[in-house]
């Protein structure tokens, strides 16, 4: 079954989160460059700290905890043996156009955790197999907001239907990496439905995804005791879900990939 994350430096959030069955905590760190590649786009920039790490690694009893630093830039190394000394499972390095990127940041993790390669960048993707030659990487993920940007697309989800997620989904297969790419809401909701993604993760044979904002906005709902039952009500349906496309015919995985080609294009025309 797909690793579940979800994005929070809330330590009672994550007990909530973990309690119903995400697998891992995902603190986020980035901040360099973000504001002017993502700026007046409807996303959360980040204002999660090192001590949050912290905080979170005494709270973690089942979950892992993937903390996402910042691209390499003059303070990596502090940050990253920050990062490592206050417990991090997972380090994620994000927004990288260049192997000699991936390769620095590899040395500065020098195993002392597992490393996630963050590929969200055309460039990245051009230097995809240069960059899986090289060791030390343990998983990979596709970033499908600042992909689709570098694309110059004008829906977040336009990467997936026009075949370049797939391409590099095949070509982290072949380098023999677990993978994962964008995030997914509840069962029923978004304009291209969670289970229409989800069915997409089974048939490219992702292991890991994001429970995006949509899943459930902790600033919006505000009450604990709410957050809880989305949780425990909405987990249950995703997996339920992720079960019956598992069980499915290779058939009906390629017509619902047509069908998000479909939904897909309608909604990038749809847009202004």
């Amino acid at each position: 079954m797909l690793k579940l994350m979800y994005i929070t430096n809330d330590p009672q959030t994550a007990q909530i989160a973990q309690q119903a069955g995400v697998d891992r905590i995902f603190v986020d760190l980035e901040t360099v460059g973000k504001e002017q590649r993502q700026g007046g786009m409807n996303t959360v920039q980040s204002h999660h700290t090192v001590r949050d790490v912290e905080r979170l690694r005494k709270e973690l009893t089942r979950a892992a905890l993937l903390v996402r630093v910042n691209p390499i830039y003059p303070g990596s190394e502090a940050e990253i043996e920050a990062v490592l000394a206050s417990g991090a499972d997972f380090v994620m390095l994000p927004y990288f156009q260049r192997v000699g990127q991936v390769r620095t940041f590899l040395e500065l993790v020098r195993g002392r955790a597992k490393t996630v390669l963050l590929f969200e960048t055309p460039e990245a993707v051009r230097a995809a197999d240069e960059i899986l030659r090289l060791e030390g990487i343990d998983e990979c993920y596709i970033g499908l907001n600042d992909l689709h940007l570098g694309y110059h697309q004008k829906f977040l989800f336009q990467p997936l239907a026009d075949g370049t997620v797939e391409m590099l989904c095949r070509r982290f297969q072949a380098a023999g990496k677990p993978y994962g790419f964008g995030g997914v809401a509840r069962v029923g909701v978004g304009a291209l439905p969670a289970e229409r993604i989800l069915a997409e993760h089974v048939r490219l044979g992702s292991s890991t995804v994001i429970l995006s904002r949509s899943f459930c906005n902790a600033r919006q709902v505000g009450d604990y005791g709410r957050m809880e039952e989305i949780f425990q009500r909405e987990i249950p349906k995703l997996r339920r879900a992720e079960e019956a496309y598992r069980q499915g015919s290779a058939e009906s995985l390629a017509e619902n990939r047509l069908l998000v080609q479909r939904i897909v294009a309608q909604i990038g025309e749809s847009i202004k």
